[in-house]
């Protein structure tokens, strides 16, 4: 049996490191390694207590977590950290700094900075624990040494791309030789047409999969970009600026009525369903108040369902890593339709439980590594941008 995934816990408050080391040690794969009350206590005790995961608070006396994230990356430390943050706006401000000094993800606190109600996000911490534990394990390595160094496998969204997808003959996408897809239990209506969008879902593990893949893409990119995120209302509108600064494409959180043009990239708003209408012969983005779909709202089904309707055979629809089966359902909408459906691998998902539900279902194209998912859709723009036409043949969403 492997040895359990180590946490370190970093908080000021005594309830709030009792409160989560409880929750976590409900789970026989995890052990609480230390506590700490703020930032230069955890900066002392990584060395000894070698985790492989830090949970982290923000808001802490002496070193806070934004000090502890910055000397963290002085020190070259790659330990995983998860933010617990507070829901209030100065929290959303902070957490969005917290991912840019390369905190992996966060989860929000369910009632404020010392919150008695932890248990309610118990399940979601202990599976980004689990999911970015394992990973970090991974790269380094499941023989090393604690406290010991060893040659790092690369990882996996660092390794050279393969094949990516061909149109030979204006064919259907040829898959990379590596993927192994099971059998189609959906048949499309038509093939792939020129892409006009590009409708992404993701949840636990998104942000950093995000900004992984938008800064990969070139400011030329020549397709609107509309993205779920499953995220908490407050944290989207932060989060949407956060990319804007560090990617090359203009990032917002989407509004009712914005038209979906080229080179934006729309993140849905939290608690507000995001989908896309056409209205005069333009496309605009809708929010609906409406009730959750799947546990979420937004919700990934939502969007996809939307892009399938709208576009058809002229979209590319991408499932990355989460938790739960969001989005798998109408990724498969998108598919009959004849667009473009990509998953996120399992190697490079934190969670690989929404791509998983799609791959089970037979309804992806293609399944790749993170790196890998930047340079297919660059590779379908251009081929759009230069066909004049169909990516495979002359047939048309309608």
């Amino acid at each position: 049996m492997q040895d359990p995934i180590r946490v370190l816990i970093v908080d000021d408050s005594a309830l709030m490191r009792t409160m989560v080391s409880r929750i976590l040690e409900e789970a026989p794969d995890m052990e609480v390694v230390g506590t700490a009350m703020h930032g230069g206590f955890a900066l002392e005790k990584i060395p000894r207590l070698d985790p492989d995961v830090i949970v982290l608070d923000l808001e802490m006396p002496k070193v806070d977590g934004l000090a502890f994230l910055r000397e963290r990356r002085e020190r070259g430390i790659d330990i995983p950290v998860i933010i617990l943050s507070s829901r209030a706006k100065r929290g959303a401000r902070i957490t969005m700094e917290a991912l840019s000094l390369g905190a992996s993800d966060f989860i929000t606190k369910p009632s404020g900075a010392i919150s008695p109600d932890v248990h309610l996000v118990a399940d979601t911490l202990r599976e980004m624990i689990r999911g970015y534990g394992r990973r970090y394990r991974l790269l380094k390595g499941p023989a090393r040494e604690r406290g010991g160094k060893r040659d790092l496998p690369p990882a996996a969204n660092e390794r050279p791309a393969g094949p990516v997808l061909q149109s030979p003959g204006r064919s259907a996408p040829v898959l990379p030789p590596q993927v192994v897809l099971p059998p189609r239990r959906v048949v499309p209506l038509r093939r792939p047409g020129v892409p006009e969008v590009v409708a992404i879902g993701v949840s636990t593990g998104g942000p950093s999969a995000l900004r992984s893949l938008l800064g990969a893409l070139g400011e030329g990119f020549p397709l609107p970009l509309l993205i779920v995120q499953h995220m908490p209302p407050g944290f989207t509108k932060e989060f949407a600026e956060s990319l804007n600064r560090m990617c090359a494409l203009t990032v917002k959180e989407a509004e009712e009525g914005d038209e979906v043009r080229r080179g934006m990239v729309f993140i849905a708003p939290g608690d507000f369903h995001m989908m896309v209408e056409e209205e005069g012969g333009r496309k605009v983005v809708r929010l609906l108040d409406a009730p959750p779909v799947n546990g979420h709202r937004p919700s990934v089904d939502v969007l996809f369902e939307s892009v399938a309707r709208v576009y058809g055979n002229r979209s590319i629809a991408v499932i990355m890593t989460g938790m739960g089966r969001d989005g798998a359902r109408m990724l498969g909408e998108v598919f009959r339709q004849g667009g473009i459906t990509i998953g996120q691998d399992e190697e490079t998902c934190v969670v690989y439980g929404m791509p998983r539900a799609a791959h089970e279902m037979g309804v992806l194209h293609l399944q790749l590594p993170l790196g890998e998912i930047p340079l297919v859709l660059e590779k379908l723009a251009r081929q759009s941008a230069s066909s004049g036409g169909d990516v495979s043949d002359s047939s048309s969403s309608s």
